[in-house]
């Protein structure tokens, strides 16, 4: 079964129901913890609390991953549409 973001649904589709908020996931999350979450529609595979407090999205990049700022992805997804 495939899982959404609020945020996914609130650019895309603002009439479908969400599984999770990427942000009450992460106000979860200590210092320096993830969580292993997956937005099929962003096609991020976990969420971060980092040292400085910032939300990092993880994305798999053949085999390997990368962790990119929330902010900086979500702003140029938005720039792409």
């Amino acid at each position: 079964m495939a899982d959404y973001s609020k945020q996914w649904c609130d650019i895309n589709d603002p009439e479908m129901s969400f599984d999770f908020d990427i942000f009450e996931e992460f106000e979860k999350l200590p210092k320096n913890n993830y969580i292993s979450m997956i937005c099929e529609g962003f096609g991020f595979i976990a969420i971060m609390r980092n040292h400085e407090d910032r939300c990092l999205l993880a994305f798999d990049d053949d085999g390997g991953i990368i962790w990119e700022e929330y902010d900086q992805f979500i702003n140029r997804t938005i720039e792409l549409e």
